[in-house]
C-alpha cells in the first residue's frame, strides 16, 4: 500500500514540477490541463480528477470545457491542482504560479503564495498519530494571518482511501474545535488557501467537473450510453465532460449531461470563487500519517 502511495506521489511531484516550467503567458488553459493529464498517464498513473487551473479569484474546480479558448495572461496568479492514482492509491498536490513579472501587484502576490506554502509546511509539521485535526487548521490559519492574509475558511483538505478521493475527514484551514484524532496510516491532503479577501468561497453557475452518483433509468439513448461510460470508466473518481467528447457529438453530450445532472445520476462540482473577488493562492501536499510525524509523498 505504501509503495503504491509513493509511486503516485512521485508521479504528481514530477508532473507538478514540469508544469511550473510549462506555464507561460498566453498559453491556453486546455493545453495546460491536457499536458498535466497526459504526463500523469505517461509516467504510469491515472488522473484522480481533472486537472484544476484556477486563476486569481477563481479558487477551485475550474478545468477546461470542450473547445475552451481561455488563456493565461501576464500577472495572473494561477493555481494548478492535480492528482494521480496507482491502482486506486491517490496522491494530490497543488502549486501556485505567478505568470510574468510586470504586474504592479507582483511582489504582493508572491508573498501571498509564500504564505500558503509556509502554512502548508507548518500544518504538516503538526501532523502525527493522535493529534487533534483542529490543531492542523490552527497552525495553517496562524501562519497565514501572521503573513497579513486570511485563510479561506470554507475550503478544507481531506482524507483519502483507496479509490476514494474524499473519504470523510476534512482537514480545516482555520482554528476549530475538532476533537477528531489523526490515526497512523491515514492519507491526508493538506491544502491551505491564502487571500486578502474575506476568506470565503461561493459557487459560480458553471461546472466542468462531475462525479458519478448512482444508476438511473434514462429515456434517451445517448444519456443512457453516457451514464454507462461514466460508470465503467470514472465511477470512483471525478471526471471532465471533455473526457467524453470522442465518444459523443457535442450536442448529444450536452443534452446527456443536462439529463444526468437533473436526475441526480451525476453530481456537478461548480467552479468556486472567492466571495469578495479577491485573489487566492493555494499550496498542497499529500501525507501519510506515522506514529511520530508524517511522510510527505508529493515533495
Amino acid at each position: 500500500m505504501i509503495e503504491m502511495y509513493k509511486k503516485a506521489g512521485k508521479i504528481v511531484s514530477k508532473v507538478r514540477k514540469l508544469t511550473v516550467d510549462y506555464v507561460e503567458e498566453d498559453i491556453k488553459i486546455i493545453d495546460l490541463v491536457e499536458f498535466v493529464e497526459n504526463k500523469i498517464v505517461e509516467l504510469g498513473g491515472n488522473p484522480a480528477f481533472p486537472c484544476n487551473v484556477s486563476i486569481n479569484e477563481i479558487t477551485a474546480h475550474y478545468t477546461s470545457p470542450i473547445n475552451d479558448e481561455s488563456t493565461i495572461k501576464s500577472g495572473n496568479l494561477v493555481k494548478i491542482d492535480l492528482g494521480a492514482h496507482v491502482e486506486g492509491y491517490i496522491a494530490d498536490t497543488a502549486v501556485s504560479v505567478l505568470v510574468g513579472d510586470e504586474s504592479e501587484n507582483h511582489d504582493y502576490h508572491l508573498k501571498m503564495i509564500e504564505a500558503s506554502y509556509e502554512a502548508l509546511q507548518n500544518g504538516i509539521s503538526t501532523i502525527k498519530a493522535g493529534v487533534e485535526i483542529g490543531k492542523v487548521g490552527e497552525a495553517i490559519e496562524n501562519t497565514i494571518n501572521e503573513k497579513g492574509f486570511n485563510s479561506v475558511s470554507n475550503l478544507t483538505g481531506h482524507s483519502m482511501d483507496r479509490w476514494i478521493l474524499h473519504s470523510g475527514v476534512s482537514v480545516p484551514n482555520i482554528k476549530e474545535n475538532n476533537p477528531h484524532k489523526i490515526e497512523e496510516g491515514d492519507a491526508l491532503a493538506i491544502e491551505p488557501f491564502a487571500t486578502d479577501g474575506i476568506g470565503r468561497v461561493t459557487d459560480m453557475n458553471q461546472a466542468h467537473i462531475f462525479r458519478f452518483l448512482r444508476d438511473k433509468p434514462m429515456r434517451l439513448m445517448h444519456a443512457k450510453k453516457a451514464l454507462n461510460k461514466i460508470k465503467s470508466n470514472y465511477k470512483n473518481f471525478p471526471f471532465a465532460q471533455r473526457w467524453l467528447q470522442d465518444q459523443f457529438s457535442e450536442h448529444h453530450l450536452n443534452n446527456a449531461m443536462r439529463m444526468l445532472i437533473s436526475s441526480r445520476a451525476v453530481y456537478p462540482y461548480h467552479v468556486l470563487k472567492e466571495k469578495s473577488n479577491a485573489v487566492v493562492a493555494q499550496s498542497e501536499h499529500t501525507v501519510i500519517v506515522e506514529s511520530d510525524g508524517c511522510m510527505v509523498i508529493t515533495e
